[in-house]
């Protein structure tokens, strides 16, 4: 099926397609977030943030967004995966699964040997997903406090 796609690192002008693919995704538009983002990923020339987009005919269908993280809490370092998003339009064409491998891939290059992410756990089809691709609850766990 990768034969219908291609996938390739995110370049300034695929900012657009982004936002809209997240809002679909999300129901909220965040310009200037995915724009603070597109700063820090696209433009920043580190070889430990990545940002990949997929492609059909070239047009942006899909994203995914990561980078090596170190020492938090005593951890080693790992990948961390922290943006997905494919258009429901091409969903059932592996596009998110080839994505995480890929991104798994360049993350394992550079020297890592986790890859960790934080679902919510009313999102099913995300939680669904990732299960589907191998990825499993991590010796951590989230912890959080409501702030008032």
């Amino acid at each position: 099926m990768k034969d219908n796609f291609s996938i390739r690192n995110a370049i300034s002008s695929d900012l657009e397609a982004v936002i809209a693919l997240d809002q679909v995704s999300t129901k909220e538009a965040k310009p200037d977030y995915w724009q603070g983002i597109f700063s820090h990923y696209v433009s920043g020339g580190r070889k430990d943030r990545l940002f990949l987009v997929a492609e059909i005919n070239n047009c942006v269908v899909g994203f995914i967004v990561g980078e090596i993280r170190a020492w938090e809490f005593g951890s080693p370092p790992c990948g961390w995966l922290f943006a997905l998003a494919v258009s429901p339009n091409v969903r059932e064409m592996g596009i998110g699964m080839h994505l995480v491998e890929e991104i798994s891939a360049q993350l394992k290059q550079a020297g890592v040997s986790t890859v960790r992410t934080m679902v919510d756990r009313d999102a099913k089809l995300t939680l669904s997903f990732f299960r589907s691709i191998g990825l499993r609850s991590g010796k951590y766990i989230e912890l959080e406090k409501q702030l008032d």
